[in-house]
């Protein structure tokens, strides 16, 4: 493990020779912290967002318009967590992109339209939002799950996965092996 100013620090899930700013299709999941349940409800396998999820929603449909190098390709807003796929296109490469800086912090942050960048943007703009009408306890969970998509049939099983969520959200409850003995 490395450390930064002599705090303990976490290494990275990423792939180190990954570079997450390239153009590429990426599926992620980002989750509540300890799965807690605030954006709605699955009914009749359909997902119903409830003023919380409404923004979580809102808020991912705005990602293109705060970077203009994000497509958005499926997603579902479920009750714990988020599913999507986010297609980073070429971004600029001149300095308006990625301003210098002298200090350590700029070597270890990601790089601006990065993937890492696009998501702790959209976590902090839906815990703003909902901190402001007063819902102070809500909380992501630290990281998320990203994976690269490397051909079609990937693409299309994510897809399917994506859409079929809501379907499947009653299905792992009540078996046994999900059920921890209290």
């Amino acid at each position: 493990m490395t450390k930064y100013q002599n705090t303990f620090r976490i290494e990275s899930a990423r792939l180190k020779e990954r570079d997450y700013s390239n153009p590429w299709w990426y599926y992620v999941t980002i989750n509540t912290k300890n799965h807690a349940k605030y954006f709605g409800n699955v009914i009749n396998e359909k997902m119903i967002l409830d003023k919380l999820g409404n923004i979580a929603d809102q808020s991912w449909k705005d990602i293109p318009t705060h970077f203009k190098n994000i497509e958005l390709d499926y997603y579902v807003i479920m009750p714990n967590h988020i599913h999507g796929i986010l297609i980073l296109n070429e971004c600029c490469r001149d300095a308006a992109c990625n301003v210098s800086t002298s200090n350590r912090y700029s070597e270890i942050s990601p790089q601006s339209n990065s993937l890492s960048v696009v998501i702790r943007s959209f976590k902090s703009a839906v815990t703003k939002r909902i901190h402001e009408i007063g819902y102070n306890s809500f909380v992501w969970q630290s990281r998320f799950y990203d994976h690269i998509i490397r051909n079609e049939k990937e693409l299309f099983n994510i897809r399917k996965y994506i859409v079929q969520n809501p379907l499947k959200w009653d299905l792992g409850k009540n078996q046994t092996e999900n059920i921890s003995e209290l």
